[in-house]
C-alpha cells in the first residue's frame, strides 16, 4: 500500500469502506437474526414465498444486532488498542484482541459497566451492548478465562461454527498490513474460541477477501488471493473447497434460495458454509438489498451469513450503497460509526494521536492500554 493511500481522496474512501464494511455486517446480522432457527420451508411460511424482504422484529425490536455485531465492535476496539500499543514497545496483537474478546464476555454476565474498571474505555461502558444476544457457546468458553490460545493449542478444538469468522471483518481493514500477516493473526485471534481449522481458517479467508476489496480489488481477485494464502496452510480443503463451491454456483442459473441450500455440505451452520453462501450473494448481488436478502433466506445459519455477505458487500461498496431505511433501524448505529470512524483514524493518523509528539490524554483515555 502506497502512502498516496492517505491524501485527502484516499482517506475519504478508506473511511467509506470501514463504515460500509461494519455497518453492512451489522445489518446483515439483524436481517438474518429472526430467521436464526428456522428452515426454508418456515422462513416461506413466515414470510411469503419470497422470504423475509425487509428487517423485522427479534430480540424485541427491528433492527436488532446479535452477538456477531458485538463482537466485532470489541474486535475493532482490539485492534485500536494494539496500535496503540506500539508506542511502548510491547506489540503483541492477539493479547490485545484477547483482552478486548474479555470485555465482551464481561458484557454478557454483568448488570452493566464497572465504573472501577479504568481499563475498560469508552466501548465497554456503553450500556446498550450488556445484553445476551444469542452468544455462541464457543465464545462462552473461549472467553471464560485469561489463557491465551495458540493454534497449537487452540480453545474448543473440534468446533466448526462461523462465530470467529463474524466477527472478523475488521481485521481485513488492515490495509496497511500485507495479507499474509493478515491472514495469520486473523486466524491466531480465531482459535482463541474455534480451534477446528475449518473454523480458523475461514475467518482468516473472509478477512483476506475483505482486504483485497477494501484495497479497492475485484471480489473475483480477493477471492484468489484467499484462496493462494490458504494454499500452504493444514486443514485448508473443506475451506478452498466451500469458496471453489461458491464460485461454481455463479452461472448455474438465477441465484436463487434453492442454489444458496446447495452450497452447504452439512446443516449449513458451519464456518465454511457460511463462507461459501456469503461469497456466493457477494458475488451475485444486484445490489446490497438483493444480496442480503439472499444470504439469510435459508435453512442454514442466517445470523452469520448475513453478517459475512454484509461486509464482503460494504467493503465493496462503501457505505453509500447499504439501504437507509435499514440503517435507520439499526440498533447500536451511532456507536458503528463512532468506532469505525476511530478505527479509520487511527490506521491513518495514529501517530498524532498517541506517537512521541503527541500532547493530548484524550486517544490513551478512549483506549487504554494497561
Amino acid at each position: 500500500m502506497t502512502t498516496g493511500l492517505w491524501g485527502r481522496a484516499g482517506q475519504q474512501d478508506f473511511r467509506s469502506r470501514v463504515r460500509g464494511t461494519l455497518l453492512g455486517s451489522a445489518i446483515g446480522d439483524a436481517l438474518g437474526a429472526p430467521l436464526a432457527a428456522l428452515s426454508l420451508d418456515a422462513i416461506r411460511a413466515a414470510h411469503g414465498s419470497e422470504g423475509l424482504t425487509a428487517p423485522a422484529p427479534a430480540h424485541g425490536r427491528r433492527g436488532s444486532i446479535t452477538a456477531a455485531t458485538q463482537l466485532t465492535l470489541f474486535t475493532v476496539d482490539g485492534l485500536i488498542r494494539a496500535h496503540v500499543r506500539r508506542d511502548t514497545g510491547a506489540w503483541h496483537p492477539p493479547t490485545d484482541l484477547h483482552r478486548a474478546y474479555r470485555r465482551w464476555a464481561a458484557t454478557q454476565h454483568d448488570w452493566g459497566p464497572d465504573e472501577r474498571r479504568k481499563d475498560n474505555g469508552w466501548l465497554a461502558r456503553e450500556e446498550w451492548l450488556y445484553a445476551r444476544r444469542s452468544p455462541d457457546r464457543a465464545c462462552l468458553t473461549g472467553f471464560a478465562d485469561e489463557a491465551l490460545a495458540t493454534l497449537a493449542q487452540p480453545k474448543n478444538p473440534t468446533d466448526q461454527g462461523a462465530a470467529a469468522a463474524t466477527r472478523s471483518a475488521p481485521f481485513g481493514l488492515l490495509v496497511g498490513w500485507e495479507p499474509a500477516l493478515v491472514l495469520q493473526l486473523t486466524v491466531e485471534c480465531a482459535a482463541q474460541s474455534h480451534g477446528h481449522p475449518s473454523a480458523y481458517l475461514s475467518a482468516g479467508a473472509f478477512a483476506v477477501i475483505v482486504h483485497g476489496l477494501t484495497r479497492g480489488a475485484s471480489l473475483d481477485s480477493a477471492l484468489q488471493q484467499a484462496l493462494g494464502l490458504l494454499g500452504s496452510r493444514p486443514g485448508r480443503q473443506p475451506v478452498t473447497d466451500a469458496l471453489q463451491r461458491a464460485v461454481a454456483a455463479v452461472p448455474e442459473g438465477a441465484p436463487s434460495a434453492e442454489i444458496v441450500e446447495s452450497l452447504a455440505t452439512g446443516d449449513g451452520r458451519s464456518a465454511e458454509d457460511a463462507l461459501a453462501v456469503a461469497v456466493y450473494c457477494a458475488l451475485v448481488a444486484e445490489d446490497v438489498p438483493h444480496g442480503l436478502r439472499l444470504a439469510v433466506n435459508h435453512g442454514g445459519d442466517s445470523t452469520a451469513t448475513g453478517a459475512l455477505c454484509g461486509a464482503l458487500l460494504g467493503a465493496l461498496h462503501g457505505e453509500t450503497a447499504l439501504p437507509g431505511a435499514w440503517l435507520a433501524d439499526l440498533e447500536g448505529r451511532a456507536t458503528l460509526l463512532e468506532l469505525a470512524d476511530d478505527f479509520a483514524l487511527e490506521m491513518t493518523q495514529g501517530p498524532t494521536l498517541h506517537g512521541p509528539a503527541a500532547d493530548s490524554p484524550v486517544w490513551p483515555a478512549r483506549y487504554p492500554v494497561g
